[in-house]
């Protein structure tokens, strides 16, 4: 059921920093407070290329969604952990390539889900977009919600992007992937992408979210999470920088790795 107004502004919490406005304030939206922009602006102080990182993530999940739907013929999205809706969804991407594709959003966030509403209205066409109120912990919950829309007997190209550092266990974030993957026919496709370690300034940036009361996330290796394709088929050029996958220009170095994955 989707959250009441009265819900939603009992939620919001103006004065505590929130993960999916701080990313909103980084990608240079306005959907946040002034305590997201004190957080925001606290790991900006130690790590300046967390706003090219927000910026930059848009744009890889741009690239993949359509070379998921114009190249891999990919009609179906499950997009989890989506976050506030911005420029280029993912439903604009792929429908503007196929507009027959089918979207699902998938986020938990009482405000996410509020703003999703009023974006899912005005979709229309040949394609369908529409949203779940789940937790990526509750894989189950999310793909018998999601089999109201997508028809999980063909492919289906599964999202997490920039998500699973919320999850401190490495364990957890595989077991979850997996069975979203497991329910998924051969010829589907996992895209993933998150922040990584590899640099003083971006950890002194996540303990500075934490610090500044934003929610903490976790940072891994890019073996990490190239562990987490496992038994799949990656596309070229694998696992890499997000700003190296198939870029449209000039890339520039950030720490974060994606990959795109085919399901064999």
């Amino acid at each position: 059921m989707a959250p009441t107004e009265d819900e939603i502004s009992a939620q919001l919490q103006p004065d505590v920093p929130h993960a999916a406005r701080i990313w909103n304030y980084w990608m240079g939206g306005r959907d946040n407070f002034a305590a997201d922009r004190a957080a925001g602006d606290a790991v900006a102080q130690v790590y300046p290329e967390i706003v090219l990182m927000a910026r930059h993530s848009r744009q890889f999940l741009i690239r993949v969604v359509r070379y998921l739907a114009a190249e891999a013929g990919i009609r179906q999205f499950l997009d989890i952990g989506t976050g506030l809706p911005t420029m280029q969804n993912t439903h604009e991407v792929a429908q503007a390539v196929a507009p027959e594709s089918r979207v699902v959003y998938v986020d938990n966030d009482p405000l996410v889900l509020a703003h999703a509403q009023a974006l899912m209205a005005g979709t229309g066409g040949q394609g369908r977009a529409t949203h779940v109120d789940a937790d990526y912990h509750d894989p189950e919950l999310i793909l018998a919600e999601a089999a109201k829309v997508l028809d999980f007997s063909q492919p289906v190209g599964v999202m997490f992007m920039g998500v699973m550092g919320y999850e401190p266990r490495l364990t957890v974030v595989s077991s979850i992937v997996n069975r979203v993957m497991e329910a998924t026919p051969p010829g589907s496709f996992l895209v993933l992408w998150d922040g990584t370690n590899t640099t003083p300034a971006v950890v002194e940036g996540a303990a500075r979210l934490a610090q500044s009361g934003g929610v903490p996330y976790v940072l891994r290796s890019p073996d990490e999470i190239g562990s987490l394709f496992d038994g799949l088929e990656m596309v070229e050029p694998g696992l890499v920088q997000i700003t190296d996958w198939r870029p449209d220009g000039k890339a520039e170095w950030l720490d974060a790795y994606g990959a795109v994955a085919r399901k064999p």
